[in-house]
């Protein structure tokens, strides 16, 4: 049988948000709501990997295994691929599930539905449909005189950035979270936001506290 791992990365360093990792949100740190998550779901182990003691201090004490994470893998410029690649040479398993802790909405049923989409497809995300017309510097990104209804557009989505799930085999091979035939699982948009600054936060814990999140 195969082994199924999550890893929640958790460096220290933040610039948009001081020890984002471990704010206070609703009463919780931010990172325990991904470890509840995780250890609820079908993953046989939860990790955190960090470069903080008081990250790893934290999670300990939430049930999660911990790896102490190499500085050269924790600066500004460090990819969440080194963390993962780091990990995966210490770490025996087959099916990595990467949750990142900065989007605490999500539920252990979304992680669920990625691990079965996972015996399909060579890796899988987490993503929302959107309808939205986009722009960038330069404008429109769609032909203005040419918008399209709702019902006529083509399905987009965004990565919600929630999780990932790959094997250990093409991790090493790749060296990416994602690679060959991907799959996606959807969640609601609602659920999609991830923190990055205050306002984040404040738009979050309003979603944590309202009955549809709570009855979902």
């Amino acid at each position: 049988m195969s082994k199924i791992i999550s890893l929640i990365p958790a460096r220290k360093g933040s610039k948009g948000i001081p020890n984002k990792n471990l704010i206070n949100l609703c009463g919780k740190p931010l990172i325990s709501y991904a470890i509840e998550a995780s250890k609820q779901s079908a993953v046989d182990e939860t990790w955190v990997s960090s470069d903080s003691d008081e990250i790893l201090n934290v999670s300990k004490n939430l049930g999660a295994k911990t790896i102490k994470r190499p500085s050269k893998f924790s600066d500004d410029n460090a990819t969440s691929e080194s963390a993962l690649l780091h990990f995966a040479e210490k770490v025996d398993f087959n099916i990595l599930v990467f949750i990142q802790c900065t989007a605490p909405l999500i539920k252990y049923q979304d992680i669920n539905k990625g691990i079965d989409k996972i015996k399909k497809f060579d890796s899988v995300l987490s993503v929302s449909e959107t309808h939205q017309m986009f722009w960038d510097e330069k404008g429109p990104l769609y032909d203005i005189n040419n918008r399209l209804r709702r019902q006529n557009s083509r399905k987009r989505y965004l990565e919600t950035g929630s999780f990932f799930i790959t094997s250990k085999k093409n991790l090493l091979k790749f060296k990416n979270r994602l690679s060959g035939n991907i799959g996606f699982v959807e969640i609601p948009k609602y659920r999609s936001f991830d923190i990055d600054n205050d306002n984040d936060i404040k738009i979050v814990e309003t979603i944590i506290n309202s009955k549809m999140y709570n009855n979902e």
